[in-house]
């Protein structure tokens, strides 16, 4: 695969420069890592929280020290690769479900919390209000629970939904939930999929 364009800072959508919701997220971030990517977007990937990141890093440092949602050196240039492999290598959003790095208190991440995640779900309504996409494709299981939240549903087991179309009544676009890009290579074997297969099923799910 070919290294993914890295996104123009121009298309970050940023709705509350200065959120202040989640007084630990304040606490830990660097950036708020907000939405990126064309306002005409046909999809919209919605990832689960920024990492640390990599401040170091040549360009790829991730979310938290770029302010754009999938930037980091290895989800973020996994999801855009997967996103070109199946024919979108422009005309995709992506976004989180929580936009502040939730720090474990040791310098990794650690999970949103159900609260952290309350306080984010008006920011991504807000982003697909503005994006109107025809495909949402949540990354993992805390970007699947926000997504369906929208509708009012739950999210059981999580495997279960990859790959499996459901319709959005609140707003019309189709969920697609995807693996998570960094521990896709540990799941995809228990969905038995090889890599191009998921890549094939994906791209048939896809306008």
């Amino acid at each position: 695969m070919t290294d993914p364009e890295f996104p123009d800072p121009a298309d970050a959508l940023v709705l509350d420069a200065d959120c202040a919701r989640c007084p630990a997220l304040v606490e830990c971030r660097n950036r708020i890592s907000w939405g990126v990517g064309p306002r005409d977007a046909t999809i919209a990937v919605v990832g689960e929280a920024p990492g640390a990141g990599n401040p170091d890093a040549d360009r790829w440092q991730g979310g938290n020290w770029t302010g754009m949602s999938y930037t980091a050196q290895h989800s973020g240039r996994r999801i855009r690769e997967t996103m070109a492999a199946v024919g979108y290598e422009d005309g995709v959003f992506y976004t989180n479900a929580v936009k502040c790095f939730p720090s474990d208190g040791e310098g990794s991440n650690r999970a949103p919390s159900a609260e952290e995640k309350a306080n984010c779900l008006d920011h991504l309504v807000a982003e697909l209000e503005a994006i109107e996409p025809n495909v949402v494709i949540p990354t993992g299981r805390h970007a699947t629970e926000s997504v369906f939240s929208l509708d009012g549903e739950s999210l059981g087991g999580f495997l279960e939904t990859v790959l499996e179309p459901v319709e959005s009544e609140r707003f019309g676009y189709t969920v697609v939930p995807l693996l998570h890009p960094a521990y896709r290579d540990v799941w995809l074997s228990r969905l038995g999929y090889e890599l191009d297969e998921y890549f094939e099923a994906l791209e048939g799910l896809l306008p």
